[in-house]
């Protein structure tokens, strides 16, 4: 076996974290800590609020210049994927090879640290999880804090990238009329509604999608509400036999990336992201656009 190629270890953590398991784990070198935090409001915030205190140990991604790449108007997202080539040099960068384990955190729901949580198991790395209730919790918890950034020994990253995890546009446009998929909208309600657009030129969703708010995966401490009640959220809207048809979008492929955690975490099994999601959708006037409830 190519020893570059991510392994599965029985110690590894591969969905969420909690901050007593990951404040047990710091110092580890065969552990790396991603600190996501960011405003779409101030595209600085985040690196400012990591400079004022950060997790020991930590190393920052910041969405727009290390998860995502260049956007292209009229044609891509607002946060398109980077390179491969280009993720895999960063993930290089930050120490990562196949013998490490990941944690992502960001201060909000989970939105952009499952973003880095996607684009590793997207490259064929299942050591990596989200810190559960993020960078809130640490300090709650009165866990240690630095300020310093760490000086981390370039590793060697190589991809086994999984195709099947993404979806594009054109295999979305594919599968509009064919009920044996489920097209699942991430978003809040009243922007899938298109009763309000705060971020995007055209309101509404994808025709055939279903509304299922990312934000009823968490409790009112943005930790991952239990394992059961996540199973009951999603059953009834998928068919549990083939979850590679199971489809999830949102407005940038950020957020939907928290909605294939949580589905991951309940253990249904291998769902996609149409990273595009709804700000690539529109970019194309010929593709159709719906408003108002779910469809029966």
């Amino acid at each position: 076996m190519n020893p570059d190629v991510s392994q599965t270890r029985s110690s590894d953590y591969r969905t969420i974290i909690s901050c007593e398991q990951l404040a047990a784990e710091l110092g580890r070198n065969a552990w790396r800590i991603i600190d996501c935090r960011f405003s779409l409001a101030s595209t600085t915030q985040g690196k400012e609020a990591y400079a004022a205190a950060h997790i020991p140990g930590t190393l920052y991604a910041h969405l727009d210049n290390d998860l995502s790449g260049p956007i292209i108007t009229g044609k891509t997202s607002r946060h398109p994927l980077p390179a491969i080539d280009t993720f895999v040099e960063t993930l290089s960068g930050w120490g990562i090879d196949s013998q490490v384990q990941v944690v992502a955190y960001d201060d909000g729901p989970g939105t952009i640290a499952s973003r880095l949580w996607w684009m590793l198991r997207w490259l064929g790395h299942d050591a990596v999880a989200v810190l559960d209730g993020g960078w809130q919790a640490w300090q709650a918890a009165g866990l240690p804090e630095e300020l310093t950034t760490p000086d981390i020994p370039q590793r060697r990253f190589v991809p086994a990238l999984r195709r099947e995890l993404l979806l594009d546009a054109a295999g979305v446009e594919a599968i509009l009329n064919d009920d044996q998929f489920a097209l699942l909208d991430s978003r809040a309600a009243a922007r899938y509604r298109g009763e309000v657009e705060p971020l995007d030129p055209v309101a509404g969703h994808i025709p055939s999608a279903i509304s299922v708010p990312f934000t009823a995966n968490l409790d009112d401490k943005n930790c991952l509400v239990p394992v059961e009640e996540l199973q009951k959220r999603f059953a009834g809207l998928t068919d549990p036999e083939n979850p590679e048809k199971t489809i999830f979008y949102c407005g940038s492929g950020v957020s939907a990336c928290q909605n294939l955690l949580a589905w991951h975490h309940a253990g249904l099994g291998e769902a996609r992201l149409y990273a595009g999601s709804w700000s690539e959708w529109i970019t194309d006037p010929k593709r159709p656009v719906a408003t108002g409830d779910s469809p029966a």
